[in-house]
């Protein structure tokens, strides 16, 4: 099948400075954690990634790790990106992460200049590209020196490998720490990439304020948390949900009775939004303009456009945000 853009995709999407820095990201972008590897149908996700670009979503994200097996979904990507985008290179910002576990041995994990340099240099031949977009420090390292690790971020955008740098789950002190050592090095922390959902709020607790006081871009992941925050788990673990697989992300004892009862409730609210509960989590965490953008997966080019409804509803009422708040604190 060749594949042909729409002409009209960049005008429904919303579009958000990326903290002090040239860059506009959607507001949704989609990432290539689950259902883009050599597990799953290469045709399926290729219409995924169609649908994407046609909504006006430019930012692809993954990592070294993404699959499975890991490293598929950026084969996957690249072969996509070779066959219907090749012409549309520049419109795309494409990143990818480097930081778990990726080989065998010492080298092949955490934040070494080592570990970090060889894993960007394999990324960048799996998906046939001269360079990314952003590279991150997929997650904080306890044993390697920070300025080692921001040093080494620092060095792939000198060496035009990595045209900027991001960081993922550091901590609010350690992002303070982080953004010291890059600007001292003349290259930004453009964005951070952390675990945030109305399940999970730790980025509140300090990190936001890091964030938003440093021009630093905040692209939030797990917005649905595994899917807890769908209408999926509203009546308990259906049959061939992640939870359900012994192997998946979401564990059986996370879909606790307190977190559908929260999810039951939270429900409401968004029917009374004209929404679905997936759709007034995305616009919730929207709601907060250092969001720069939510990253969705997706399973089909249903579900990505179900996602994708949660644009035309982002602003809250007081009395909406107290009712979400005093559910979610409980």
């Amino acid at each position: 099948m060749i594949y042909q853009p729409s002409e009209n995709r960049y005008s429904n999407m919303i579009y958000r400075r990326c903290g002090k820095s040239g860059i506009n990201l959607p507001a949704i972008s989609l990432g290539l954690w689950h259902n883009f590897g050599g597990v799953d149908v290469f045709e399926d996700f290729r219409k995924i990634i169609w649908k994407a670009f046609d909504a006006g979503i430019t930012h692809f994200d993954l990592a070294n790790n993404y699959g499975p097996p890991p490293g598929s979904a950026e084969e996957n990507f690249g072969r996509i990106l070779k066959m219907d985008f090749k012409s549309h290179r520049d419109e795309l910002i494409i990143s990818t992460k480097a930081g778990w576990d990726m080989w065998p041995g010492p080298y092949g994990d955490f934040g070494s200049r080592k570990y970090l340099i060889a894993s960007l240099d394999q990324s960048l031949k799996r998906m046939q590209l001269d360079y990314v977009d952003i590279f991150y420090s997929h997650r904080p390292d306890p044993f390697t020196p920070l300025q080692e690790t921001m040093g080494t971020l620092a060095q792939t955008v000198n060496t035009g490998k990595a045209l900027y740098t991001g960081i993922s789950s550091y901590e609010a002190e350690r992002t303070q720490q982080a953004f010291e050592i890059l600007k001292s090095y003349n290259t930004p922390c453009l964005i951070h990439q952390p675990k945030y959902s109305m399940f999970e709020r730790w980025v509140e607790d300090g990190l936001m304020d890091v964030l938003g006081n440093n021009g630093i871009g905040c692209i939030a992941f797990s917005p649905l948390a595994q899917g807890l925050l769908t209408d999926k788990y509203l009546n308990g673990i259906p049959e061939g949900s992640r939870a359900a697989k012994a192997s998946g992300f979401l564990k059986k004892e996370e879909v606790t009775r307190e977190r559908i009862e929260k999810a039951k409730k939270l429900n409401e609210i968004a029917k009374y939004r004209n929404q679905s509960l997936a759709q007034m989590a995305i616009a919730w965490l929207l709601k907060d303009e250092r969001v720069t953008s939510v990253l969705v997966g997706a399973s089909s080019v249903e579900q990505l456009a179900d996602n994708l409804k949660s644009l035309t509803n982002i602003k809250f009422q007081d009395s909406e945000l107290n009712l979400i708040d005093g559910i979610l604190r409980k």
